[in-house]
């Protein structure tokens, strides 16, 4: 593992922070040559060239560990020691509008730069831990979101009805998953296809990963200006489209509801294992059936998977115990080809390169919405979503892996929680 103190650094300036303050935009200062600045450029610098969307300053009893998050894994990416390590923590404390004197008290910030001519930002979290400070950067790139719905993995079926109910004028359309299973850009991607001319599309986010052109009013939360109270003023604005991030507490689900029942499109996120589940979370959050079957137009569940390496992916037998886990009869004919990577220079040796969704997709038809608006059980809600041709979050995996897209293991890690719930 490297020690990144000892590096010889170059004196290349393709990479900056910068500070805005009051709508101008200046570098920031500080000494080029000073270990900690090249050290913290360096480190941003990695991470952006390995497509790392978030990094992890881990402060350790006798150094700083250094790892990305890349494709969803944590990877090791070097360590310091720990008198480089307070001026490295320092310098992104400053950059991120935090007070470097304070090391009792978790700090948030935002963090603006460029680097090749792009502008990025990372979103800072800082927190006293046993043996230092821990820094969480998760690193916000206007470039990776700006997605088309086709690029996402939708199967063809999915992604037409998807795409029509998108252009519904009013309801509510919900996209549910864990944390870091890319919902968010399915719901800019979904927003992206909507008449921004014509129509009042607004978003309350937290954090706003990305910034449209035009014709897009985004409001970051805070906590003063929470999910709900923005909601409410959104609705004195005369607005179309609705995005709200996430559904978090029953008051912001109660004015989405509204909003929907009043002639608004809303598109929201929230927290559950499967498509079918949000019914309930919505019930459990104090929804009323009626309601709920009245304003919902689509809910989708995701996860990400990774996509095997094309440069090095190779054929491979998966053992029984994952076909049975997949779903397939034990001895049964398979119809498709099981693809691994077996690691290369272009996936650095994960074998594995980028990230695809798995995804089920659910419609408000008439017979839906009677289910719901009874209170229907779970088992009920799947026999109607079933009957309109719905396949689970495992079957898309099984047929991705059929096709040689992505591995066995990739998808059960992904979705065996919602496989058993």
């Amino acid at each position: 593992m490297d020690n990144l103190a000892g590096t010889n650094w170059g004196a290349m300036k393709r990479f900056r922070l910068v500070l805005r303050e009051q709508g101008q935009v200046r570098e920031m200062g500080g000494e080029e040559m000073s270990i900690a600045v090249q050290i913290v450029d360096n480190i941003f610098m990695n991470a952006i060239e390995a497509g790392a969307s978030d990094i992890h300053l881990q402060p350790e009893r006798d150094q700083l560990k250094i790892r990305f998050r890349i494709d969803g894994q944590l990877t090791e990416n070097g360590q310091l020691p720990p008198e480089t390590a307070a001026n490295v923590i320092a310098r992104i404390k400053l950059a991120a509008g935090m007070h470097i004197d304070e090391k009792r008290e978790a700090q948030d910030g935002r963090i603006d730069m460029e680097y090749n001519n792009r502008r990025l930002s990372a979103r800072c979290s800082v927190i006293p831990a046993l043996n230092g400070e821990k820094v969480v950067l998760r690193i916000l790139d206007p470039g990776q979101m700006r997605v088309e719905l086709s690029q996402l993995g939708m199967p063809p079926d999915v992604l037409e009805k998807w795409k029509q109910a998108i252009q519904t004028p009013y309801g509510m359309i919900m996209v549910t998953g864990p944390t870091g299973s890319g919902k968010t850009s399915t719901l800019y991607a979904s927003l992206n296809t909507l008449d921004r001319v014509h129509r009042n599309i607004v978003t309350v986010e937290d954090p706003i990963e990305y910034e449209f052109s035009d014709n897009v009013t985004q409001v970051q939360v805070t906590e003063k200006m929470t999910f709900p109270r923005v909601m409410r003023t959104f609705l004195r604005q005369d607005p179309d489209v609705m995005m709200v991030g996430e559904m978090r507490d029953p008051e912001s689900l109660h004015i989405g509801i509204q909003a929907a029942l009043t002639g608004h499109l809303v598109l929201t996120t929230i927290h559950t294992n499967n498509s079918i589940e949000t019914i309930g979370r919505m019930f459990d959050m104090g929804a009323e059936p009626y309601l709920v079957a009245a304003v919902t137009v689509a809910v989708m569940a995701q996860r990400l998977v990774r996509v095997n390496c094309i440069q090095c992916a190779e054929p491979y037998e998966p053992p029984e115990d994952e076909l049975i886990a997949l779903g397939f009869e034990p001895g049964a004919p398979i119809q498709g080809t099981f693809r691994k990577g077996k690691g290369c220079a272009e996936c650095r040796g994960h074998g594995y390169k980028g990230r695809t969704g798995v995804f089920e997709l659910f419609l408000g038809t008439p017979e839906m919405r009677q289910a719901i608006a009874r209170g229907a059980e779970h088992g009920e809600l799947m026999a109607a979503a079933r009957r309109q041709g719905m396949r689970t979050m495992l079957e898309d995996g099984r047929n991705k892996v059929l096709n040689g897209i992505t591995t066995a293991d990739e998808v059960l890690r992904a979705v065996y929680s919602a496989a058993i719930g």
